[in-house]
C-alpha cells in the first residue's frame, strides 16, 4: 500500500454537493456528488423517505397477526405486518406502532419491545425500518378506514407457520420476513429484546426535514 492510502474502510466520503431533483408527497430525489477513495468523485442518487414502524403482535395462542394489503406498485396484495411511516418531526416511533396497531388490526398490546431495525435498500434509499414485538393484545377502536385500507383483511398465522411461509417465498414483504425470521431467531438464542425506548440511530430525518422546511415557506 502506498505512502498516504487509506486503509480499507477509513475512508470519509464527503458529499460535496446536493441537487434535489424531485420532491413529492412520500419521497424526493437527490443527486449527490461524493469523494470516493482515490480523489474520484461519483454521483450517487438518493431516494430519501420517511422511516417507518412495523409491529410483530402475537397473541395468546402464539399466532402472528398479519394484514393482507394491496400494493399498487406491484399490483398484488401481500401478507404484511402492521405498519406505518414516521411522517411528523419528531414523532415517537412507539407511540406510532401503537397507531398503526389500532388503526389496522383494532388491537392495542400491554406489552411492548424493539424487535429489530432494519435498513431497507441503503444502496439507493436511506429508508429505514423498526420492528416492534407485542404482547397482551386486546381489542380497541379501530378509527374508519380508508383507500386500500378500507380492504385490509386482518388474519392470524402461527408463528412456525409464518416461518415457513417466509422461507416457501409466501410472505415477500421485506418487513415481514425481518419480523418473523428476527422472532423466531430471538426465540432460538433466547435472546430478550431491546427496551421499548432503545435508541434508534439508524432512523431517516432527511425527508421529514425538507417537508417541514417546505410547510414553513408555504
Amino acid at each position: 500500500m502506498s505512502e498516504g492510502t487509506n486503509a480499507p474502510g477509513s475512508h470519509d466520503f464527503e458529499t460535496l454537493s446536493s441537487e434535489t431533483l424531485y420532491s413529492g408527497a412520500i419521497l424526493a430525489l437527490r443527486r449527490d456528488q461524493v469523494r470516493m477513495p482515490g480523489g474520484q468523485t461519483a454521483e450517487r442518487e438518493v431516494i430519501e423517505h420517511h422511516g417507518a414502524v412495523a409491529v410483530a403482535a402475537i397473541d395468546e395462542d402464539d399466532s402472528v397477526v398479519l394484514i393482507n394489503q394491496y400494493r399498487h406498485p406491484i399490483g398484488a396484495r401481500l401478507l404484511e405486518l402492521p405498519a406505518g411511516l414516521l411522517d411528523l418531526p419528531g414523532e415517537d416511533p412507539l407511540a406510532a406502532a401503537k397507531r398503526e396497531l389500532a388503526e389496522e388490526t383494532g388491537l392495542a398490546a400491554r406489552e411492548w419491545s424493539v424487535l429489530v431495525d432494519v435498513v431497507l435498500s441503503p444502496g439507493f434509499t436511506d429508508e429505514a425500518l423498526r420492528v416492534y414485538l407485542a404482547r397482551g393484545l386486546y381489542e380497541t377502536d379501530r378509527p374508519e378506514p380508508e383507500l386500500e385500507e378500507a380492504d385490509i383483511q386482518v388474519l392470524r398465522m402461527p408463528v412456525r407457520e409464518a416461518v415457513r411461509a417466509a422461507l416457501a417465498g409466501e410472505i415477500v414483504n421485506a418487513t415481514a420476513v425481518a419480523g418473523v425470521l428476527a422472532l423466531a431467531a430471538a426465540r432460538a438464542g433466547d435472546v430478550t429484546p431491546r427496551a421499548e425506548d432503545a435508541p434508534w440511530a439508524g432512523r431517516p430525518e432527511a425527508f421529514v426535514r425538507r417537508k417541514a422546511a417546505q410547510r414553513s415557506q408555504d
